[in-house]
């Protein structure tokens, strides 16, 4: 081969495709969100919305769980879905259920779970009265010290299920009108798409 074929080739043929690969290795780089940024960003979102429940439902405590993989199941390798909860926001003396709800099999829930999968909402004003269905929860209710709860489902635009948002009543019972219970499955809507969108 002659000195001028090759270097005809490289910069007619090579030069080009090394330019584009260059090119495209600096704007993945720079489009590369900042993950502790983004991750900040909705926290301050959704913890702002959830305070703004919490207000103008006068609810004692307000959360979100989220539903994630926790690990694998040996030896099928079959990912274990379980849920935490990842937001919450509580008034003055009334005691944080985050920390207690971490990484926790979506199993042991399973009836709440699918009330919710089906029906998009739980309604418990309150716990102590027999006649209202309380899904297997009246005994997280009595641990949690809530005496009224409401609980929503958080689902995404094409309708999967990625959460829940729970209001707890822990001073007093609470029985929500119909207005405010559809004025919070919207709130629902809403953090579904934010919490989507990042």
């Amino acid at each position: 081969m002659s000195t001028e074929i090759i270097v005809a080739f490289l910069t007619g043929i090579l030069g080009p495709i090394v330019l584009v690969l260059l090119k495209t290795y600096l704007d993945k780089r720079k489009s590369k969100p900042d993950m502790i940024k983004e991750t900040l960003k909705v926290s301050e979102l959704v913890t702002h919305s959830i305070d703004e429940i919490r207000e103008e439902f006068k609810a004692d405590r307000v959360w979100i769980t989220q539903f994630h993989n926790g690990g694998n199941f040996y030896p099928t390798g079959k990912s274990i879905a379980k849920f935490s909860v990842i937001y919450e926001t509580v008034n003055v003396n009334v005691s944080s259920i985050q920390t207690n709800f971490r990484n926790i099999p979506v199993n042991l829930f399973s009836k709440s779970i699918n009330e919710l999968l089906d029906n998009n909402k739980i309604i418990i004003p309150d716990y102590k009265d027999e006649s209202i269905a309380t899904f297997g929860l009246k005994y997280i209710a009595e641990t949690t010290e809530c005496k009224s709860g409401y609980l929503f489902a958080i689902k995404t635009i094409d309708d999967k299920f990625i959460g829940t948002l729970g209001l707890d009543y822990t001073k007093q019972k609470m029985n929500l009108s119909q207005h405010s219970i559809n004025e919070i499955e919207k709130h629902a809507s809403v953090l579904g798409g934010v919490l989507m969108t990042y």
